[in-house]
């Protein structure tokens, strides 16, 4: 998840920053001015790790945009972010990251039918199971092992996400970063404030990222 996600349940890129969204506020004349991460040179670790998530990509977007049938996508996924990736993502939401680097696992299940669904009819409500998310988060002192959870739910109308909720579930973490994280996942409960973030990234996942592993799901 959360960050820019949760690589969604479909990103999980996405997902995990979104849920630490829990450093100090920058001042409110502080504009995120470049949000976006720039491109850096992954390490070897790095790259074979993003590989390691190229199979599981290519199945969900030859759902997405091939409508490739075949059985239920079921992927163990790794996502590592440094500390400058971080700052930069959290910069979005105007509070800055306290902590060092993060990696982040879960294991991906979705339904195949589901998502070629969302592409083919008319309006559909993508419904994901709850998925739960096992980070580390690199601190002066010592790691903090974190564990949290979601059921995303996503409205899209012509193949194109409109609306979505992440709905935030358990939190186990150290008191500190629990109690952060409960209020931001709280508050995205109640009031969403994750919704055009989430929905930006799924509909540029589906148009930008399926198109960097094109060769692997175009028929």
């Amino acid at each position: 998840m959360i960050h820019r996600v949760v690589n969604c349940a479909l990103a999980i890129a996405l997902l995990v920053p979104a849920a630490l969204y829990v450093g100090p506020a920058l001042p409110a004349d502080d504009k995120p001015k470049d949000a976006k991460v720039a491109p850096i040179k992954l390490t070897p670790e790095e790259t074979a790790e993003r590989e390691s998530r190229k199979a599981c990509k290519i199945e969900i977007c030859g759902a997405f945009r091939a409508h490739t049938p075949g059985d239920d996508i079921s992927c163990n996924i790794t996502k590592s972010w440094r500390k400058e990736q971080l700052n930069k993502i959290v910069k979005k939401a105007r509070v800055t990251w306290p902590w060092g680097g993060v990696v982040c696992k879960s294991a991906i299940k979705l339904k195949r039918a589901d998502l070629i669904k969302s592409m083919t009819e008319p309006s559909y409500d993508l419904t994901l199971e709850k998925h739960t998310v096992s980070c580390v988060v690199k601190r002066e002192k010592e790691p903090a092992n974190i564990n949290f959870s979601f059921a995303p739910k996503v409205k899209f109308e012509k193949g194109v996400a409109n609306k979505a909720a992440l709905n935030w579930g358990k939190i186990e973490a150290p008191t500190l970063i629990k109690g952060a994280m409960w209020t931001a996942t709280a508050t995205d409960n109640t009031f969403n404030v994750l919704q055009s973030t989430l929905v930006e990234d799924i509909n540029d996942f589906v148009k930008t990222k399926c198109d960097e592993v094109k060769s692997g799901w175009q028929k």
